[in-house]
């Protein structure tokens, strides 16, 4: 991993690309004709845009200029049809027609007048459900309210959720039994009646399983509902989604039948088809942190009709080589709980030192709430490699217990904006343990939308052990900072306590050997731009170290992150702040998925 030079040929190279592919990626298709709406919000704005018959013929090349004078001529009419909706039916609207160098621009300025507004606001529901509190909430929140301005979605969003709620609770046979919004012009008021007539309220009848994947009785146990209970839409999507994450199934459908009025049931028939039985994953990539990296991964997904799954993993790089294999059992709701067994062989470069392990860990994984709790037990061999050519040799008995969030409703397939993660875990010698600590660790990451296209990211790590000994504290379970994913400015894991060790030749050098703590966090301002391109400015902070009194190190940089079907570039220069004399260091991830 080598550091760049601020005015090294490499670096400006680089720079020239990163410009290159930014310039190339904002650039698009000129437009014949530009359409300037002012006098009104963005909002309505862009619905005049939209409603436009000019807009649509914009980049046509074979546009006349008569044909624009025309359809600009039309743009009046049609520009005052657009903002009926949001309650201007008396606007005042002038149009201009200009040239801009080889191309037109139709500039519409708006006086929208007064807005007509909501003068009656009738909601009633009727009913066995006019009782549920899923209607007072839809009405008491839509913007459909005495005296508020007219705006048509709204209207036709009010009535067709009270629609969607009332199948959504169980009452199948709804409907309205009026739904009027009247308008009145020259008075600027608008009148709203809704009725809707909830029905009877229908329950699931008998649940038939079609498949032969597994067993039914394991099946089962994915189905968020039950005979007798009271209809959902909710209850069947939420099983739709646990089926197919499950990834035992190539197609998943649930298919309500005919419903009967008589007894108010409705019957349901799941069907589903098996996935392949094995699954192949290669990756390979490239980083300043591991230089060349490879993947390899397969997956036996039903070792048995009990859902139990098989799984190997190789990887591969210069500082990490490691073999796992991984047995799955579902327990209780397969969805949500699962136990595995794993064993596996790992050797790591950490800072100057080695660590070659072998390890067999059980555990337990929840998901309870918004929350995967996993209590595991590990039994590690280690033997760590110091600078000076000794070895240590450890036997460490490791339970602990770990939390990570997950999205809300997150068998939705909900995309987080947040994950965050605590680990406490040790060893003691008590049980049996060659070294005896207590060990905490903690990362969180955030993003925040500053409006499209700018985001904030935050992320932070925070790591402590407590150990009578550091010396006999293995490799794998001190802390070390810097690199691609840490304090970027500074080379994978250079940030760490050190100790002098004494060449053959009679010199010294620092060798790093990890500390007891570790403290790390990073701010980035972020902006999309078009082709997948974001790019980015950030500030990295952070340190690893024994002595609590130890100053944090700094660094600052700029960033670029492409995303292409099947690979993502990430670039990174960054430039040490804390340490004066260190060049700017480039930090390049290439992930490729086969």
């Amino acid at each position: 991993m080598t550091a760049l030079a601020a005015g090294s040929p490499r670096l400006r190279g680089l720079c020239f690309g990163l410009v290159l592919v930014a310039w190339c990626a904002v650039a698009g298709a000129a437009e014949r004709v530009r359409v300037e709406v002012d006098g009104v919000s963005r909002e309505v704005a862009d619905n005049i845009r939209s409603f436009l018959t000019l807009t649509r013929f914009a980049e046509r090349e074979e546009l006349s200029d008569t044909q624009v004078r025309r359809l600009a001529d039309r743009a009046v009419d049609e520009a005052a049809d657009a903002m009926r909706p949001f309650g201007y039916y008396a606007p005042v609207i002038r149009s201009r027609t200009s040239r801009d160098d080889d191309r037109w621009v139709v500039r519409l300025r708006v006086q929208p007048g007064k807005a007509v507004k909501f003068r009656t606001v009738d909601v009633r529901i009727t009913g066995p459900g006019a009782g549920e509190p899923a209607f007072a909430r839809l009405a008491a929140a839509s913007v459909v309210q005495p005296g508020a301005q007219l705006n048509h979605p709204a209207y036709d969003s009010l009535r067709d959720d009270l629609l969607r709620a009332a199948f959504a609770e169980g009452f199948l046979d709804a409907k309205h039994t009026r739904r009027e919004l009247v308008v009145d012009p020259e008075e600027r008021t608008a009148d709203v009646h809704i009725e809707l007539e909830t029905g009877g309220l229908y329950r699931f009848g008998g649940i038939t399983l079609e498949q032969d994947v597994l067993r039914d009785d394991f099946l089962a146990r994915f189905v968020r509902f039950r005979p007798g209970q009271v209809f959902s839409t909710d209850l069947i999507r939420n099983t739709q989604f646990a089926l197919e994450d499950s990834n035992y199934f190539s197609s998943v459908s649930i298919v309500p039948g005919q419903r009967d009025p008589e007894t108010l049931t409705v019957p349901v028939t799941i069907r589903a088809e098996p996935i392949r039985r094995h699954r192949y994953t290669v990756s390979v990539g490239y980083g300043t942190d591991t230089e060349l990296r490879g993947r390899f991964a397969w997956e036996n997904r039903r070792v048995n009709t009990l859902g139990h799954r098989l799984r190997l993993e190789l990887t591969g790089s210069a500082i990490l080589q490691e073999a796992i294999a991984r047995y799955i059992v579902p327990v209780g709701d397969p969805a949500l709980e699962k136990l595995e067994f794993s064993t596996g062989y790992i050797n790591e470069e950490l800072g100057d030192l080695d660590s070659e392990r072998f390890e067999v860990v059980g555990g337990l994984t929840q998901v309870l709430g918004q929350w995967q709790r996993v209590l595991f037990a590990r039994v590690n061999r280690e033997r760590t490699g110091f600078p000076d050519g000794t070895s240590r040799d450890d036997l460490l008995l490791i339970p602990g217990i770990s939390y990570a969030s997950l999205p809300p409703n997150f068998l939705t397939g909900w995309v987080r904006s947040a994950a965050y993660y605590f680990e406490l875990s040790g060893s003691p010698e008590t049980l049996g343990s060659d070294a005896s600590y207590l060990r905490f660790y903690t990362r969180a990451e955030r993003v925040w939308s500053l409006g499209d296209p700018w985001y904030v990211r935050a992320r932070g790590e925070f790591g402590t052990s407590w150990v009578n000994d550091f010396s006999e504290l293995p490799a794998s379970q001190r802390f070390f900072a810097g690199g691609d994913r840490s304090v970027r400015g500074f080379a994978l894991d250079e940030l760490s306590p050190v100790v002098v060790q004494e060449n053959p030749d009679g010199s010294t050098s620092q060798q790093r050997i990890g500390g007891e703590h570790k403290l790390v966090a990073s701010l980035e301002l972020e902006r999309d731009f078009a082709r997948n391109i974001r790019g980015a400015v950030f500030i990295d902070a952070g340190n690893a170290f024994s002595d609590w009194s130890t100053p944090l190190e700094y660094s600052a940089g700029i960033g670029v992150r492409w995303r292409l079907p099947m690979l993502l570039i990430g670039v990174d220069v960054a430039q040490a702040l804390s340490e004066s004399g260190k060049s700017p260091r480039l930090h390049l991830n290439i992930t490729q998925v086969l």
